[in-house]
């Protein structure tokens, strides 16, 4: 292609635009004109995506096709009417899981999954694919989404350039050099500037304290344009703060002479801070003197609002770390009259809730949340997080940018991808739920949060702010503010539908190279190196300890192997004997009947109690009983620590009468009166034990040992301790040495071992054969039917169809089956409710056998287990497939309306896949698929979709 060529296309891209391109920008858009693939790494807010809007300018030049790929279904909605605004409804597609519009345009908007399936399936469209963008690039470190990434970035024709789009993440070279691995020519665009100033701050007693500082004492941004040029040191009053050396500082000193609150505008100049009015209220102001005597105290959020609002500082995103915290966090502003918006606006908000989501039927307006949602907002405030609805979260981004909505709650979620940047970040904790326990945030994450301060060509500068209290010290946000450090790590390991998919296309060797390609591997290989020289350094340990052990009386090193055979058997037999009551707890529970008078000899639940109803689930036997102090309780095996004793038996009443508190009482009594004279459940259960438990010290291997340890010549040694004492140094270093050998090994082959063990699950149960000669796996039809299933239980889902556990279910009890094998509880989440229809009751029961069938060929391969399903909604999306409204599905089920709408589109997802699976044996329930996903697919579940 000509210069001129390039040249005119150039012009024709860079003139939609009022301001000049950043060069990191350009230099991306001159890779892609010399035919190389791009990966661009850039702050939040920062414009990388106009890299990928060239790759589109440049295919449609060309006339090739593009795909424009994002990792959400939201983020694909929402760069669909971006590009639709700027070519037209007939040059743009969009292909989601559920939204099919235009998917033969020449650009196309499509979720990573799309791509995957298109690619395996050898979709004609590729054929004339030209570029694919791939946006927030990072994401490939997600466990559920980032082999995804992977797998199209592996098998992508090398003729397709390749535009990458990545938050800044410390190891871009590393990821850019396995990208030229993989797709050939690959060039690496990184910028570190943000376009917009961001100051950092600290919020102390009402006081917005700088936290960085140049030469000459004033206040210094910490990125932005030229930072890196500026000498920058942290504020030294940041260690002062919350001592008793503060209240001796003078108020200039506390912060640089940085004017805050330049911007597009300052808030209005008569509202006062919240603190101010109640002074106001009290008839008077306390003297400066009790002022400089006062120490420095939390604020409330209203507080911080007002000050924000006085300093030109709004709009304005506030950080919580949990959903309950965003909307409490609204309703104490609520009832603090926070109202930042006047008459005009408050009208417009009105009109906007009206618009969006006037279609809401009205006994679930309430229910859902939104008549309290819109209050809020014509205050001018809102929280945005996971549990809403999409379209009520669609709303709160709209009325926010387009400065309706002044002060959002948010969850780190909205930092990720979502475009909604504010002119001022809050955070007022550090720490947050990672999953395990409470931990500070990570430098990565400070900085993708405060990534959203400050909006290109509004305003001047954006604003981090962390506000100090008991759980905040002023040092830790320098030591945030400071650091960038994101390292992109692989998500990428085989799944079972991925394994069909390669096997059906490629040779097992094929496969393997496949594996081996992946970026998990290429960071692996780099990082085994540290690894080698490890074990060499703890084996020159070793053989120094070695030296060292000598007893004049025999061989140490054998007698100490003694004494670890020994420690290893009794190990063994306790372990054996822990299974074996383990085993024998589940029969008795499983053979338990109504009236049966139970003796529990220990754990928690010890006591008395006498049996009321039984049932088998998916988790096992449970039973009802009532205890002798009359309490009714559900139990499970778990909850059993040692093995139950039947006594006798006595007449109860149903488990429906039993609910009430007279009838437990009047039961509880009958079964005291049956246990008269019996006081101890342990000695009632030990007088009638007729078995004789296993004596450890009887075990014949045990006996051997001891006696070869007592007839060893370095047993009656004096220095015997001291020599044991250079044993264990030698063998913990000969471990390490050990361990960091199996590393080495395990690392370098540690993708194909995982591959070879879901091959074997998958041979197991008959969905591929053996290899052949030439090293071909054949896929059978039960392979051909996991090859369209996408789902966290695949295995579960085909077994299902293969065993006819879905055949006959009613569109409404296939919906709830599917709600069950989508289903992943959050956290918190409670029990579930007992269902009313007995198909689904049977399938959920038939399903709990398969799961145990294909989680013994996991640990056989050992596997991590695949979960079983979960029937926490099952009851919520029956009735809701059955046309019920969002409060009568929901019921008592504690589940916000965001996660009730995003798990039914996950069924729908599921149902979508089963209304398309190959084989005549499934027409049927391919039909009542088809059914299900219309009854499902209404009202609030359809909205945006």
């Amino acid at each position: 292609m000509s210069e001129h060529t390039i040249a005119n296309i150039r012009e024709g891209f860079t003139g939609r635009f009022s301001f000049d391109l950043d060069p990191f920008q350009l230099n991306a858009m001159d890779a892609l004109d010399r035919g190389s693939s791009v990966l661009v790494a850039a702050p939040t807010g920062a414009g990388k995506t106009i890299a990928g809007e060239y790759a589109v300018h440049r295919a449609i030049a060309h006339g090739v096709k593009v795909f424009y790929t994002t990792p959400i279904k939201a983020l694909s909605n929402q760069k669909y009417q971006e590009l639709v605004e700027w070519l037209g409804h007939e040059a743009v597609g969009l292909v989601t899981g559920d939204v099919n519009i235009n998917s033969e345009a020449q650009v196309v908007v499509m979720t990573t999954e799309i791509l995957r399936n298109m690619m395996y399936a050898d979709s004609p469209t590729l054929h004339s694919l030209g570029y694919v963008v791939m946006d927030e690039v990072h994401y490939l470190a997600d466990r559920m989404r980032g082999p995804v990434w992977e797998e199209i970035i592996i098998h992508l024709p090398r003729s397709v350039q390749l535009v990458a789009l990545s938050a800044t993440v410390s190891n871009v070279e590393e990821f850019g050099a396995w990208l030229e691995e993989v797709r050939g020519s690959t060039e690496v665009i990184v910028s570190e500037r943000r376009p917009i100033p961001l100051w950092q701050h600290v919020l102390s007693d009402h006081e917005l304290i700088d936290v960085f500082l140049d030469e000459d004492g004033q206040a210094t941004p910490s990125h932005g344009p030229f930072t890196h040029r500026r000498y920058r040191e942290v504020n030294p009053l940041l260690a002062e703060i919350g001592k008793d050396s503060w209240e001796k500082v003078p108020t200039d000193r506390r912060h640089g002479s940085h004017r805050r609150g330049r911007g597009r505008k300052h808030g209005r100049s008569g509202r006062r801070g919240y603190r101010d009015r109640r002074q106001d209220q009290r008839g008077h102001r306390r003297s400066s003197r009790h002022d400089q005597q006062m120490r420095p105290r939390a604020m409330s959020r209203a507080d911080v609002v007002f000050l924000l609002e006085k300093k030109g500082m709004l709009p304005a995103i506030f950080f919580i770390f949990s959903r309950s915290g965003c909307d409490q966090a609204v309703s104490q502003l609520m009832r603090a009259n926070v109202r930042l918006t006047d008459d005009a606006e408050r009208s417009q908000i009105k009109e906007a809730f009206r618009a969006a989501l006037g279609d809401v039927r009205a006994d679930d307006y309430e229910a859902l949340g939104i008549g309290r949602i819109e209050r809020a907002a014509m205050n001018g405030l809102a929280a945005h997080h996971a549990g809403q609805l999409p379209a009520v979260k669609a709303v709160i981004e709209d009325l926010f940018a387009r400065g309706l909505v002044k002060v959002v709650c948010a969850t780190e979620t909205l930092a990720l991808g979502i475009n909604m940047p504010a002119r001022t970040v809050v955070l007022d904790k550090l720490t947050k739920f990672n999953g395990t326990e409470h931990a500070q945030i990570t430098p990565g994450e400070y900085t993708q949060l405060t990534g959203r301060a400050g909006r290109r060509g509004i305003d001047v500068e954006g604003h981090a702010v962390v506000v100090v209290g008991s759980s905040v010290a002023a040092q830790d946000v320098a030591g945030l503010a400071s650091t960038r450090t994101y390292k992109l790590r692989s998500a990428f390991r085989p799944t079972y539908n991925m394994a069909v998919n390669l096997l059906g296309r490629y040779s097992l060797e094929e496969a393997y190279e496949t594996l081996e390609s992946s970026f998990a591997q290429f960071h692996t290989d780099r990082s085994v190196v540290a690894q080698a020289r490890k074990a060499r350094e703890k084996h020159d340990v070793a053989e120094q300890y070695r030296e060292a052990m000598h007893c004049s009386k025999g061989d140490i090193a054998e007698y100490a192997d003694i004494l670890e055979k020994i420690s290893a058997r009794e190990k063994e037999l306790s372990r054996n004997r822990a299974d074996k009551q383990r085993e024998r707890t589940r029969s008795i529970v499983g053979k338990l009947r109504r009236g049966e008078i139970i003796a529990i000899p220990g754990g928690r639940r010890s006591g008395f109690a006498v049996v009321i109803d039984h049932e088998k689930t998916v988790k096992g036997p449970r039973v009802w009983v009532v205890t002798r102090e009359g309490q009714l309780r559900d139990l499970y095996t778990e909850d059993f620590s040692a093995s139950p004793m039947v006594l006798e038996t006595m007449r109860v009443p149903s488990l429906d009468r039993i609910r009430s508190a007279r009838v437990r009482k009047d039961t509880a009594s009958a079964l005291r009166e049956k246990l008269r004279g019996e006081d101890s459940p342990r000695k009632a259960v030990r007088a009638r034990s007729t078995g004789k438990t296993a004596n450890p010290n009887h075990d014949p291997l045990l006996v051997e040992l001891r006696e070869a340890l007592r007839a060893h010549p370095c047993h009656h040694c004096e220095e015997r301790e001291q020599h044991m004492r250079w044993i264990s140094r030698y063998r913990k270093a000969a471990r390490e040495a050990a361990r960091a050998e199996r590393t080495v090994t395990q690392r370098t082959s540690h993708l194909v071992r995982q591959f070879d063990r879901v091959r074997a699950v998958l041979e197991a149960l008959g969905y591929v054969g053996e290899a052949d000669a030439a090293g071909h796996v054949s896929v059978t039809s039960k392979g051909e039917l996991l090859k369209r299933v996408y789902s966290e239980r695949d295995l579960i889902v085909c077994e299902a169809l293969d065993q006819g556990v879905l055949e006959g279910l009613s569109p409404d009890a296939l919906a709830a089956v599917a709600s069950a094998l989508s289903y992943e509880p959050r956290r918190d989440d409670g029990g579930s409710e007992d269902h009313d229809d007995r198909a689904v009751t049977r399938a959920l029961y038939a399903l709990s056998f398969l799961v145990d069938d294909i989680n013994v060929q996991e640990r056989r391969a050992g596997l991590e287990q695949t979960p079983a399903p979960h029937p926490g909604l099952c009851s919520a999306v029956y009735r809701w497939a059955h046309g019920e409204g969002f409060a009568q599905s929901v019921g008592n089920i504690p589940v916000a309306p965001g996660d009730f709408v995003r798990h039914v589109r996950q069924v729908i997802d599921l149902l979508d896949h089963l209304a398309h699976v190959p084989g005549e044996a499934h027409t049927g329930v391919a039909a009542t698929a088809r059914k299900a996903r219309l009854q499902l697919l209404r009202g609030i579940v359809a909205q945006d979709m």
